[in-house]
């Protein structure tokens, strides 16, 4: 991973020869930056990947363990419960004390959990390993968050994007491996060498993030002294953020977790074709994700966040009463549209507390998997007592709440921090 490149000073009195070295040395800094954002996106990949893996073999564990869908909701509860309670507590903690290798270091807890998923005896060791997965998870994404927004160059909802859009397509690919790969528990081991390929990627990240602390500590002086938004505006706005978050991740955990099952039930698939079926979601969620940053770059986050939270509501209705074509058509352009809307959340959210990246992305993605393991105990608890059908009947109306976006602050006007 190169190191950070100085851009050389020129002014208007400069020679050709010192604009075009500054010129040269901008490209090289750019280059750089992308190389790391590609890097950190590809670990996302990598991630997520292994993390969809669990929800993809939801079936088979199901059968295996004899379990019902409430158990299959606390499974998934621990492994998102951990994630999110551990996030915002690493964020804060490396805001102050940056950790450079601690990315390998959270994705080999990943390993260790995935390696034990693979062997577990119980429904209890289950959880033990689930557990692992989501603290790899909590160590991973409030840092690899951080290297993505050092790695922008200024275009943090574009570095959003590239980095959540390598997690989106991991998820997405997760199943489809499951569903070619992953015929017994036992198989589930093969994930361990995209982990171990992960470790090193994140190793080499950490080493020139480790070389940029130095030039970092000084924007963050800036950013401290930077004069902020009256503080009842900041709690209202992060309030409403939450609840957006809050809609969007509880709706989601009915599509990752119970989409195979209601597939099945609905319209009579084999778990082979619900899971491609899944594949088509979550590819679609991978799509999406990579326009919300560039497009809240340039007209504004709040428009995006509108748009990507309500604007998904008639699609939510109209879900639980299609056929089978336009069930899958309708999940397309619901995980489309519902992309847009974390890359564009995380970034304002940052932008309304300067100088803290590391615990608002702790706290945004930690929040977001919280919503997700509750509305999976929730849901699955509904779905034993009402039906699977039930779920999506309830969950359309969730993006209504998108109408709270009317309440957050025009940032539009705000100098841009790094």
């Amino acid at each position: 991973m190169s190191s950070r490149i100085e851009t050389a000073p020129g002014g208007a009195n400069a020679s050709p020869q010192g604009v075009a070295q500054t010129s040269t040395t901008a490209q090289a800094t750019e280059r750089t930056g992308f190389r790391v954002l590609g890097a950190i996106s590809f670990s996302h990949f990598l991630n997520d990947m292994i993390q969809s893996l669990i929800l993809a073999i939801y079936p088979m564990l199901k059968g295996g363990f004899n379990l019902s869908f409430t158990q299959i909701g606390l499974l998934t509860l621990t492994y998102q419960i951990t994630a999110s309670l551990l996030q915002p507590v690493v964020g804060l903690y490396t805001d102050k004390h940056p950790k450079p290798q601690s990315l390998s270091i959270g994705m080999g807890f990943t390993l260790c959990g995935l390696l034990l998923l693979s062997v577990a005896p119980t429904y209890g060791v289950l959880l033990v390993a689930a557990a692992l997965v989501g603290t790899g998870s909590s160590i991973f994404h409030p840092e690899s968050s951080r290297v993505a927004r050092m790695a922008s160059g200024g275009q943090h909802g574009l570095a959003q994007s590239i980095f959540q859009v390598g997690g989106n397509a991991g998820s997405a690919t997760g199943p489809l491996l499951a569903a070619w790969i992953v015929h017994q528990q036992s198989s589930v081991a093969w994930f361990s060498l995209a982990a171990l390929l992960a470790i090193a990627v994140l190793w080499q990240i950490g080493g020139w993030y480790g070389r940029e602390l130095a030039h970092t500590t000084r924007k963050r002086k800036a950013v401290a002294a930077a004069a902020p938004l009256p503080r009842s505006t900041v709690v209202r706005a992060m309030v409403v953020l939450m609840a957006l978050v809050f809609s969007k991740y509880f709706y989601m955990a009915s599509l990752n977790t119970y989409y195979t099952f209601y597939l099945m039930e609905r319209f009579g698939l084999t778990r082979q074709s619900s899971q491609l079926y899944l594949f088509v979601f979550l590819f679609a969620v991978a799509a999406g994700t990579i326009l919300g940053g560039p497009i809240g770059d340039r007209i504004g986050r709040k428009r995006v966040i509108w748009a990507s939270i309500l604007g998904v509501a008639p699609f939510t209705l109209m879900l639980p009463h299609a056929n089978l074509f336009w069930t899958g058509v309708l999940s397309f352009i619901i995980g489309f549209i519902l992309a847009s809307a974390f890359s564009a959340i995380l970034v304002f959210a940052q932008e309304l507390i300067p100088g803290k990246v590391g615990m608002v992305s702790g706290l945004f993605f930690g929040f977001a998997f919280g919503m997700g393991g509750i509305g999976a105990a929730v849901l699955g608890k509904l779905a034993d007592a009402h039906g699977i059908q039930s779920v999506y009947q309830l969950c359309a109306f969730l993006p209504l709440l998108g109408l709270l976006a009317i309440f957050l602050p025009d940032l539009g006007g705000r100098k841009k921090l790094a």
